[in-house]
């Protein structure tokens, strides 16, 4: 890697230490830096990541960068390294990939001691697998230069098929929606309910699955536990049109609440609904159907402006039909991309302009903070202040929300929705964002091995470090930030022609048929 001539020193000087400050904004220098030194820093954050991970926690789920040990919290199969895999050849770094697809291929997928999250280990083991092998098969073949390499490819699809006949039994219920919590050891769960999360975000990573190798079987199972999101019962299970509930009977079927929203438990079957369509738009057409009734009751229930910055777009949660929270999550604001990406699919701008307004007021949330970082949690609810509390309503006031969980455990999905407004925009401000929020995350977030989680956005410091590097901080987050800078990627959405779709651990998939618009 190298950075264009004196740029290099002035680019990472903030980054060698957790004690550096956050980097001054290189424009008020009047320093030119291009969008490929950009891109260069970001690429130095994974080596930085990588090597402490290789150093003191390879193997392992994930690194601790501040104890510098090792963790496993996803079954021990080594999540960090397949995860990281796609970004790695992305950013064409072949030492890296190599190391990668040489552990790979010793992991045995069918023995844990711990419980196994289907949906988990589908978004980040069954998907990175997955994805690399489209990626090295196809636009960065060209990075395997060997027949040992070559074969090591092969193993990837070898391995990914052996982990989701060990997972099948998940969809062994009387209704064919699977358990998500499983055990290895005797082939059960105890689980008696699922969310629609954990049940509708399977389907395009078993759906590609199947493609690949020809067995239908994989698909199926998922597409059938998907069935009953896209046929919701009771009619309670449906409060909006297109909007449900959050969790199934497993036993039934049926829907047990109305409550639900764009947060964590259900956001990613949303996310799915039309990444299937653009997926195979002949196939999956009813995904589209699905998608567009929840977008339009979207922006029909669940939008809210705070009282304080009616200019600010948030989404609300749900309840029931006639109760709702105003109150949104650093989770959700995937939305923004989302509902940008389904615009472009399908040719709405109505849909596009609605992402761009949410991912504006997802940027508030980290521009106002003294961290610059979001936070996990956040309202727009006066109600809840108490009226003592001057500091909070001043915040508020001002802002247009407050934080009511502060942390920060490098989370992707701000930066996500960035991705997807500079892709359909072009406008340099979203590169400009992305930009302010890298550097924020090396200022509070970087160790000497690698980046942690921080406790509290709403101090400049980010608080206290929390001694995790979730693997997802390769997949996502370095990917995210990677490809806004990175004119020359062969991968990634575009504005016209949708040639790969990403899984929600922005793993991406060939599509099957090119969506054109």
């Amino acid at each position: 890697m190298k950075l264009q001539g004196f740029l290099l020193p002035v680019l990472l000087a903030g980054f060698a230490s957790v004690e550096s400050a956050r980097i001054p904004p290189l424009y008020k220098r009047q320093t030119v830096i291009t969008a490929a030194d950009q891109a260069a820093a970001v690429k130095e954050g994974f080596t930085h990541s990588w090597g402490g991970y290789v150093k003191y926690a390879f193997g392992y789920d994930e690194l601790r960068p501040v104890s510098n040990t090792g963790s496993n919290s996803r079954n021990g199969w080594g999540a960090s390294v397949v995860d990281a895999l796609t970004t790695a050849i992305i950013m064409r770094l072949d030492t890296v990939v190599f190391q990668q697809l040489e552990f790979i291929a010793t992991i045995d997928f069918t023995k844990t001691s711990e419980t196994v999250s289907l949906f988990e280990t589908t978004i980040r083991y069954l998907g990175g697998l997955i994805s690399a092998y489209d990626l090295l098969k196809g636009p960065y073949a060209d990075l395997i230069v060997d027949q040992k390499h070559a074969q090591l490819v092969d193993t990837l699809l070898k391995q990914a098929e052996a982990l989701a006949v060990r997972l099948s039994f998940a969809f062994n219920t009387p209704s064919g929606i699977p358990a998500n919590n499983l055990n290895f050891d005797t082939n059960t769960s105890t689980d008696s309910s699922n969310g629609i999360a954990t049940i509708g975000t399977l389907v395009l990573e078993w759906t590609r699955l199947s493609d690949i190798t020809g067995k239908k079987i994989y698909g199926e199972l998922a597409q059938k536990g998907e069935s009953y999101l896209l046929n919701p019962k009771p009619a309670s299970g449906e409060p909006f049109p297109g909007l449900l509930g959050t969790n199934v009977d497993i036993r039934t079927g049926q829907f047990l609440d109305s409550s639900g929203g764009w947060g964590g438990g259900t956001d990613s079957f949303y996310e799915y609904l039309i990444k299937m369509y653009v997926y195979d738009p002949v196939r999956f057409s009813n995904y589209r159907d699905r998608w567009i009734k929840a977008a339009d009751s979207t922006i029909k229930y669940l939008t809210s402006h705070p009282s304080s910055r009616p200019d600010i777009t948030f989404v609300a949660q749900y309840s029931n039909a006639n109760s709702f929270n105003l109150n949104q999550g650093h989770l959700t604001c995937f939305i923004g991309g989302n509902f940008i990406f389904g615009g472009q699919a399908l040719g709405r701008k109505d849909y596009i302009d609605y992402g761009i307004a949410l991912t504006s007021g997802c940027h508030e949330t980290y521009d106002k903070t003294p961290s610059h970082i979001g936070p996990e949690q956040f309202s727009w609810d006066k109600s809840r202040i108490a009226v003592t509390d001057t500091a909070k309503l001043a915040f508020f006031a001002k802002n247009g929300f407050y934080v009511t969980s502060g942390y920060y455990i490098l989370r992707p999905e701000v930066v996500e929705s960035y991705y997807h407004a500079y892709v359909y925009t072009g406008e340099q401000k979203y590169r400009d964002w992305a930009w302010e929020a890298f550097k924020a995350i090396n200022a509070t977030c970087r160790t000497s091995s690698g980046y942690t989680g921080v406790s509290d956005v709403s101090q400049a410091s980010g608080g206290s470090k929390v001694d995790n590097q979730e693997s997802f901080w390769f997949a996502e987050v370095l990917k995210y930030f990677y490809l806004i800078f990175a004119d020359d990627s062969p991968v990634g959405f575009k504005k016209g022609q949708q040639s790969w779709v990403f899984n929600t651990e922005a793993h991406p998939f060939k599509v099957v048929g090119e969506q054109c618009v």
